[in-house]
């Protein structure tokens, strides 16, 4: 269970809850709740079917390009590193698309899933052998994603209890996290390059 619990926490903050909340809050300004909550629908679909594409089929990746687990790990977790960084920064920029058709992308691809969340689920899928400990992964990853869908489908009641400036600073909170997850899997990937090559 705590197994469970940690990849469900991690997953969570890959997914960076408090920004998507943000650039959805931006993109659907002026929306009646029924529109809003349809479209949190759809990215939430969205979300979950590219996160299991990636999730599964991620260690093909690197058996096709002849990319080691450690490399990938060092180069996901730069992509982390900026990613969170920009959100510490508070470079929240909301694209400027036609709001009938966004719910794939931007919303669910970049905004929700991006090249730092991508490379991270590259990564535990490589490193995740056993098909109880994929299960145990994937049922965390799924439970984050429709979390934060949920977190979609509320969030004109979050922007009235947290208002902009709690969802910034939420959202800087969860680039801080992200940026200590990078760290640590930029460090984990470069001992291990090292080590091989001694």
């Amino acid at each position: 269970m705590q197994t469970w619990i940690n990849i469900f926490l991690k997953f969570f903050f890959l997914l960076t809850p408090f920004f998507v909340i943000s650039i959805f809050l931006a993109m659907t300004g002026g929306w009646d709740a029924r529109p809003r909550r349809a479209l949190a629908v759809r990215v939430t679909i969205a979300v979950l079917f590219t996160c299991t594409a990636l999730f599964l089929f991620g260690g093909y990746v690197f058996a096709i390009f002849g990319i080691t687990l450690d490399a990938f790990r060092v180069g996901a977790g730069a992509l982390l590193f900026l990613s969170g960084l920009s959100l510490t920064r508070g470079e929240i920029v909301a694209p400027a698309e036609d709001a009938g058709g966004i719910a794939v992308v931007p919303l669910a691809i970049p905004v929700t899933v991006g090249p730092a969340t991508t490379g991270a689920l590259l990564v535990m899928s490589g490193e995740l052998g056993s098909p109880s400990e994929k299960i145990v992964a994937g049922s965390a990853m799924l439970s984050a994603a429709v979390v934060v869908g949920v977190m979609l489908m509320t969030s004109g009641a979050l922007e009235r209890r947290l208002g902009r400036t709690g969802l910034g600073i939420l959202s800087k909170l969860t680039g801080l996290i992200l940026v200590s997850m990078a760290a640590q899997m930029i460090f984990t990937g470069a001992r291990n390059l090292l080590a091989h090559s001694a």
